[in-house]
């Protein structure tokens, strides 16, 4: 990611709606990587606070995190260590939904598919901003975002349901994204998309 253009980075974030309405407020004011960073830690104390004690901090988590990190989602991801912030957002959102799983009695199977479905669909859209070729807005909408996602786990939390949330979002968005995904590459191999090495365009 530290080579690709500066309006890739952004992209690599993979905001939801709400990330992207608080940003479009903030009109790009918030550097991205010191509200990433804010919200890492926020994460971590909240967690550690929720597994030692009452769930409600590790429940709330998330909707702190989105008021920290979604207005800096307007702001260009161009400074010379912005490409810092999609890893750490992802650190954010594997890291909740594996440590809120295990101290909430998810089973480890459930936490285990919903992330592996989150890390194979950002993994394929990484390798496609190589490639010239990048999931549809509709379908990364669709997929909610990472805020989304870990507000509709919250949600279930406190309403009881979290095992159920877990294997809904793990079934949910492994057909989603994998589906779009065999579609898309289907479709540029036989040349309908058009391939762009980053890496030759850079030579």
């Amino acid at each position: 990611m530290n080579g690709a253009p500066p309006d890739a980075v952004g992209d690599h974030r993979d905001d939801g709606p709400v990330c992207l309405v608080l940003g479009r407020t903030a009109r790009g004011r918030l550097p991205p990587l010191p509200a990433a960073v804010a919200a890492a830690g926020v994460t971590a104390l909240l967690l550690a606070a929720g597994m030692h004690g009452p769930p409600t901090p590790a429940l709330l988590a998330p909707f702190v995190v989105v008021l920290l990190a979604g207005p800096s989602a307007g702001h260009p991801h161009a400074g010379r260590l912005d490409w810092l912030v999609p890893p750490i957002i992802r650190a954010i959102e594997y890291g909740y939904l594996a440590v809120l799983g295990f101290a909430q009695g998810v089973t480890a199977p459930l936490g285990y598919v919903l992330t592996a479905v989150l890390a194979l669909h950002h993994c394929d859209a990484a390798y496609r901003s190589r490639q010239g070729v990048r999931p549809r807005g509709l379908v990364l909408r669709a997929g909610l975002g990472w805020d989304g996602r870990m507000l509709c786990v919250a949600f279930a939390g406190l309403c009881g349901l979290l095992p159920i949330a877990y294997a809904a979002l793990a079934a949910y968005l492994g057909v989603l994204f994998g589906s779009e995904s065999v579609v898309t590459w289907a479709r540029s191999g036989r040349g309908s998309g058009v391939m762009v090495d980053w890496e030759e365009e850079r030579a």
